[in-house]
Parts: structure tokens; sequence; C-alpha cells
């Protein structure tokens, strides 16, 4: 069954440090949004219990799956691949058909616990409209991905309401670290909230807005969320803290990425910003008097009233850490932390 609790009970669980009448003004200012929405978690993962592996989107190798599959058996958990996981097909993982069919059979498997994607790439949203969420109601699992699976991670709580992981993937990248596999064994068998905290040594540590806010944590990478039509998978921002980051791209893409967020007005009634890691792209050349990427952000971001905190590890950079989606948050600029409740339930 899946696990539903009310966000204005675990803000309260969550806030720990902050003041009780900084909570007590938050929940003055915006009762609407603790009363519309709910979390819905799937269960903890414990020893024993199946993870099914998709590659809804680009291709990868067995080897850096098997670096994967080996972390989670040593955890107990077991670990199936779909029919086409390890298949090529141009810059795709398998032809469309081939695809949905694995994601759909991950999606409705009766025994898993978890639906770990094998890797991003692209090729997400060429299926994403075709997807069947129906049974997640009978079967919830975790879902566990990010890049091109923030597709994923919209959709399914846009139909089920169902909280997820912005993770790295069974394809184990050599960007991640013990602390990587740390906090993505933390996250997938453990009920305790995720504590993120701006390192000084992220490049985007300098974004910031200073205050606080908490809401529900939506996002994924930039990107994927420009993509997705305005009136199709992304949730109500209202009172929510939305996360972003992104990989490869130029400074004047991302500037226009967050344009066309504010032009459509998906920034309007958001509490916060949490923004991860933002890795260049080789050939964007920077020429002096040019805006760097923290000058971007901030010059987007920056004028929103909001606050802003820039500097989590979590993206496509060095020694990533795990966050969930679609859970209560926190967000503290002085103490430089997303405070984030876990994704899954007892």
């Amino acid at each position: 069954m899946l696990e539903h609790s009310r966000p204005s009970l675990s803000r309260r669980a969550l806030i720990g440090g902050i003041a009780a009448g900084a909570v007590a003004a938050a929940a003055v200012a915006a009762p609407a949004a603790a009363e519309k929405s709910e979390s819905c978690k799937p269960a903890k993962l414990v020893p024993g219990d199946l993870v099914v592996v998709p590659a809804p989107g680009g291709p990868t190798t067995a080897t850096a799956v098997g670096r994967g599959i080996a972390l989670l058996e040593s955890w107990g958990l077991r670990v199936e691949l779909t029919e086409h996981a390890l298949d090529t097909f141009g810059y795709l993982s398998a032809p469309d058909a081939d695809r949905l069919a694995d994601l759909q059979y991950a999606l409705d498997h009766p025994e898993a616990k978890a639906l770990m994607t094998a890797r991003g790439g692209y090729g997400t949203t060429r299926i994403i409209d075709e997807v069947d969420f129906s049974g997640l109601e009978d079967h919830p699992k975790l879902i566990v991905g990010y890049s091109d699976i923030t597709a994923l991670h919209l959709a399914a709580n846009h139909h089920t309401g169902l909280a997820s992981l912005h993770s790295p993937m069974m394809a184990w990248s050599s960007n991640n670290t013990a602390a990587t596999a740390e906090s993505l064994r933390s996250a997938l068998m453990s009920t305790d909230p995720v504590v993120l905290t701006r390192d000084p040594a992220e490049p985007t540590a300098a974004v910031e807005v200073p205050g606080t806010a908490s809401g529900l944590l939506y996002g994924g990478n930039l990107s994927l969320l420009d993509a997705e039509p305005d009136d199709n998978h992304l949730p109500d921002f209202d009172g929510a803290i939305l996360f972003i980051e992104d990989t490869d791209e130029y400074r004047y893409r991302i500037d226009g990425m967050l344009t066309r967020f504010t032009r459509a007005g998906h920034f309007d009634g958001l509490a916060g910003i949490a923004v991860g890691q933002f890795t260049p792209n080789e050939h964007d050349e920077y020429k002096p008097g040019e805006w760097t990427m923290n000058e971007v952000l901030t010059d987007r971001l920056g004028g929103l009233g909001i606050p802003v905190l820039g500097g989590l590890k979590v993206g496509h950079g060095l020694d990533p850490r795990v966050m969930p989606l679609g859970t209560e948050a926190v967000l503290d600029t002085d103490a430089g932390t997303l405070t984030i409740e876990a994704a899954v339930g007892e």
C-alpha cells in the first residue's frame, strides 16, 4: 500500500533547527498548499527485495550496469534486467515499442519494490505519454534515476503522487563515490530525512538569495523540465521548492530555458529554488566581459523574490548525492541546507 503523509505534519518533523516562530509563520502564509497536496510513498527496501531495470532512454554497457548490480546485491537486494535493457539502437537503447514495453513491464511488475533505470541519455520523452501508470496503485515501487529520467519522475508523480529518487542509475558512473553509494543505500532502505548541504567547492555555491522556504520538492534536469509541454506533466509549483541541475549546456541555453519558464509563469508561486550541479559544455568558451554560469543563474533567479540555495552536490558532476522528489522539504540558506523527507515509508 502507498503511504500518504500530510505535508503539514511532515514539515513539523523536518524543521529541526528552524525557530518555532518561523515554522508558524510559514504555516500561516501557505495553508492552501499544505491542504491540497499529499506525498505517496512506497515502502523502504529491505534485503531480499527485487529491483527491476528498464532502459527507457539511451544505451549503456554490461560493464557499467554490472557495477550497479554488484552494489545493490552487496546490500542484499535482487536485480532483474528487462529484455532490452542492454540493447543499442542508434542513440536509443532500443526502438520505441521495445523501450515502452520494458518500461511498462517494470512499472507493472507485481514483485519489484523499485524501478531503477539503466541510464539516462535521451529517449524517455518519446514514449512517456503512452505509459500507463495505474499499475503503481496495486504494486507501488520506488522510481530511481535522473537526467532524461526527469520525464518519468514528472509523469509518475502527476498520475499517482508517488515520491521518487533523483539518483545515479544502474550504469554506475566513475563520477560516483563511496559517499554517493551510501546516500543511495540510505535513501532506498531508510526512512531518515535526507539532508543536503551546500558545498563551498561546488561551482554553483555562490548562487544564493537569502531566506528560508518549505514545500513539496519537485524538479530535476532543467533541459527536461523546459522540454515538458506546459499542460502535460509539470507539477503544480504553487508553494513548492524547485530543484534544477544540468550538464553540457551553453550558458545562453540555460538563460533561454529559465527565461521560458519565467514567461510561461512556472516560477509564479514557488516557495524557493535549490540549485545543483551545472557542469559546463566544453565548447562554451568564456570571453572576458561575458556572464559566467553563476551570473546567468543569479540574473534569472535572483529577481524572483524567493530564497535560492546553490552548491548542492546533486546532478551530473563529481561525487553526487541522492535526492527525494515529491516529498516535503525545508530550504535554509543561512544553514546552507536542504532537508528533505524520505521518499519511502515503513
